[in-house]
């Protein structure tokens, strides 16, 4: 007879689904657009990081296909045995270019890159101070690195002046200050142009993920750093190719010398291998699309402002976001559960509930994702879906 070693784990499991916090992962067949096919049935998109609609576009389609013609499936080992494919010379070249930096290096994936980046830069001698709500690969990537560490409140530069303070009189070698750019569950932006002036006091590095503001934030959207006229002023650059760029990979942007650093010891870089070269063909192709135009950048928030007006008309709370981000409050972890059934069940809207961990317990949502993918018509059609089930359940 064999003993059950994972029986806790169910009933671990039981206790999610009690508690509202199981998280149900649905099937989707199909390309990626404003609209799915999920779980077999026609769906209106708000759950995808699809800013600008590019996840299937037809020029990224073809560029996939041609560098499989050429390349191959797969790059065979990491770069630095099996070496660098010219296609991901020439991403890095675009990056770089588009980042408006001195170099880039690209990485599996924007997690990936935060894991890699953040133990290369300091040690056991230098402190690292990070916001309170940064994304988790953010805080795995602090877990992982030897220096020490503090918190700051969220955006609060007051308080990160303290903990620089703090940090300087205990005998910090280097100090690495951390934030998102863009917050992913309530869509406010970092008040970036202000840690990069307390960091300078203290002539510490800044650092900042600008996963959810690559696409949408400065010129064309060349992100956060672009938005705030820093460039120069930001040491580290991480990004994602997953979310507006509409492939998959990260990358790192910033100083020669610190592309230098990284190649020699960021860890994904060095055991494990670079993404297939489809994807870094339609990442150059994403790249040359935004550089080439606005329209669709302009577009996305175009539609951001039309549905949080929307949204806001009827008395949903949508919070402070900044950003087309529109997280829709509920307070009550069931009550966002059996929100999202509702919509998707009865109303065809694919928009998932968020609770712990992902967010802190007593403050679940409904995070709805715009693209430039969407038409005023299909805003329409989830504004009056939300607001029915919001009606039904007693929300608004």
């Amino acid at each position: 007879m064999t003993m059950d070693k994972t029986g806790f784990l169910g009933e671990q499991v039981q206790d999610l689904r009690d508690g509202g916090l199981y998280n149900t992962i649905r099937h989707i067949d199909g390309p990626q657009g404003s609209w799915l096919v999920v779980d077999g049935k026609k769906v209106l998109n708000f759950c995808s990081n699809n800013y600008l609609g590019l996840a299937n576009h037809p020029r990224l389609v073809e560029a996939a296909k041609s560098a499989l013609d050429r390349y191959g499936i797969g790059p065979g080992a990491v770069r630095t045995i099996a070496g660098t494919m010219t296609l991901h010379d020439e991403l890095e070249a675009k990056l770089t270019a588009f980042k408006g930096v001195e170099e880039a290096i690209s990485l599996q994936s924007g997690y990936v890159a935060n894991t890699g980046v953040i133990p290369a830069l300091v040690d056991q001698d230098d402190v690292i101070i990070t916001d309170a709500l940064n994304h988790a690969s953010i805080i795995d990537g602090v877990r992982l690195a030897k220096a020490g560490r503090k918190i700051y409140a969220h955006a609060d530069v007051f308080d990160l002046r303290v903990k620089l303070a703090e940090a300087r009189a205990e005998g910090a070698r280097n100090i690495l200050v951390i934030t998102d750019g863009v917050f992913s569950m309530d869509g406010d932006i970092a008040p970036l142009d202000h840690i990069a002036d307390a960091a300078g006091e203290f002539e510490a590095m800044v650092m900042v993920d600008d996963a959810h503001g690559e696409g949408v934030l400065g010129r064309g959207g060349r992100g956060i750093v672009d938005h705030f006229g820093l460039h120069g002023r930001v040491e580290v650059e991480v990004g994602t190719m997953s979310k507006a760029f509409g492939v998959v990979g990260g990358y790192v942007a910033g100083p020669q010398a610190l592309i230098d650093w990284l190649r020699q010891r960021a860890r994904p870089f060095l055991f494990s291998s670079a993404v297939t070269p489809p994807d870094a063909a339609a990442c150059i192709a994403s790249v040359e699309i935004l550089e080439e135009s606005s329209e669709l950048v302009d577009r996305l928030w175009a539609n951001s402002r039309l549905f949080k007006a929307m949204m806001s008309s009827v008395g949903f709370d949508i919070g402070h976001s900044e950003t087309p981000i529109t997280p829709v409050m509920l307070g009550d972890e069931k009550v966002a559960q059996e929100f999202s059934r509702r919509l998707f069940d009865e109303e065809a809207v694919f928009a998932q509930a968020i609770a712990y961990p992902t967010v802190q317990l007593g403050i679940p949502r409904i995070r709805v994702m715009i693209s430039a993918a969407h038409t005023e018509d299909d805003l329409a059609y989830g504004a009056a879906a939300f607001t029915k089930v919001g009606k039904d359940l007693g929300v608004i």
